[in-house]
């Protein structure tokens, strides 16, 4: 695969799938054999890229330090091979293999980028469409396998089904430098306090009602109640897809160097100043494993489930085998299944210091609406017993 050289005239066979922040993923559609039942990643840029974040380059020096634990990964040419072997070593054992492809890069020319980007402009949502746009520098594209089918695509058997999930984060901190102010954290789920600020964004035009900390409760009831919410308000956090087309759901949404003076200024004068300064005297390695896991927690964070069905015949039903089927006794069924995880990206280090901001604005307009809740219930209140009493 390797050899394969993906041309301007290759670029028609290609259309979209969908995107993230990062990256655009589109489907195959043509002939080849090499390419049937796979999807392309092609990274983004952008559109006012000043700084060069999403650079060719490798890893930072910075970055270098970080993982240096991998030397494959912090010996490799370009982003490109580093995202890939991140999947690999990083991501990979903690989610398990075989719900994993790291998949296989091919080349591509500047001209089957252009091209791309030309067929898919009208597909793609029109913010995503303002702020970014297919990174035409790149050499080489990732070829997965399409998890929302089956290996040999859509056969006999019956529909596939596939559900995307985008989880989020399924707890609640419980750290000790958590400011007071910050005290939110501790009781409302980041995605209901990120709800606040996307809405007062207008980048939705409701809130979801979902919560993934019931996702995560390990209990049947709540799950369903997560289920439900995701459905009645997908937003980019659910999507069907039936025979590898979606049905339901939507499509898809500062780099200065980050430095110890980012965040300790704004701290100086907190109550807690004391306790941060331990920070800054545990061993290299024990900063390393914490900023390691932080950006891997921001991985895990953003990443997607695909949970694939489709019903088994009855001859497959006497062949096959049963550890990846399940039973649904409603309608007397065998279904076999499938689960991966996609979006695995590795975030860049740079990213942490846009974090702690976005951090900050989630919980100050959430914060801001609550104080405004509570303005107009005790407004409301106050009216009503002034009417009571006239």
């Amino acid at each position: 695969m390797e050899k394969v050289v993906l041309e301007q005239k290759d670029a028609v066979d290609w259309v979209y799938r969908g995107e993230g922040a990062a990256n655009l993923v589109l489907a195959y559609t043509g002939s080849s054999p090499a390419f049937i039942g796979k999807v392309m990643r092609i990274q983004k840029s952008p559109r006012n890229d000043k700084n060069g974040v999403n650079g060719n380059g490798s890893l930072t020096t910075q970055e270098q330090l970080l993982w240096r634990e991998d030397m494959e990964l912090t010996a490799s040419p370009n982003r490109e091979i580093v995202e890939q072997l991140y999947v690999k070593h990083a991501m990979s054992p903690l989610l398990g293999p075989k719900h994993v492809d790291a998949g296989i890069r091919v080349r591509v020319t500047k001209e089957f980028l252009e091209s791309v980007d030309n067929n898919v402009i009208c597909q793609r949502p029109a913010w995503r469409v303002d702020s970014s746009q297919v990174d035409a520098n790149r050499d080489t594209a990732l070829i997965i396998s399409d998890h929302s089918v089956f290996p040999n695509g859509t056969l006999k058997g019956g529909p596939c089904v596939t559900v995307e999930i985008k989880p989020k984060c399924g707890f609640l901190p419980i750290s000790r430098f958590i400011a007071e102010e910050n005290a939110l954290k501790r009781i409302i789920t980041r995605f209901r306090m990120h709800q606040a600020l996307k809405l007062h964004k207008q980048e939705i035009s409701e809130y979801s009602e979902y919560n993934p900390l019931d996702l995560f409760s390990g209990s049947r009831d709540r799950i369903c109640k997560a289920i439900k919410a995701l459905y009645a308000t997908p937003q980019n956090n659910f999507r069907v897809f039936l025979n590898g087309s979606r049905v339901f759901g939507g499509s898809g949404g500062g780099t200065d160097n980050t430095t110890v003076l980012v965040v300790c200024r704004e701290l100086s004068n907190d109550k807690l100043s004391h306790q941060y300064t331990s920070l800054h005297s545990i061993p290299l390695d024990e900063s390393l494993k914490i900023v390691k896991d932080y950006l891997m927690a921001a991985t895990a964070k953003d990443c997607s489930l695909m949970i694939s069905f489709r019903p088994k015949e009855d001859g497959e039903l006497q062949s096959g085998s049963s550890k990846n089927s399940v039973y649904l006794g409603s309608t007397n069924q065998v279904f076999e299944y499938k689960v991966y995880f996609i979006d695995l990206d590795l975030k860049p280090l740079k990213k942490m210091e846009y974090y702690y901001k976005l951090d900050k604005k989630i919980v100050s307009c959430y914060s801001q609406k609550v104080k405004t809740e509570h303005r107009a219930d005790k407004a409301v209140r106050m009216d009503s017993y002034g009417s009571v009493s006239r």
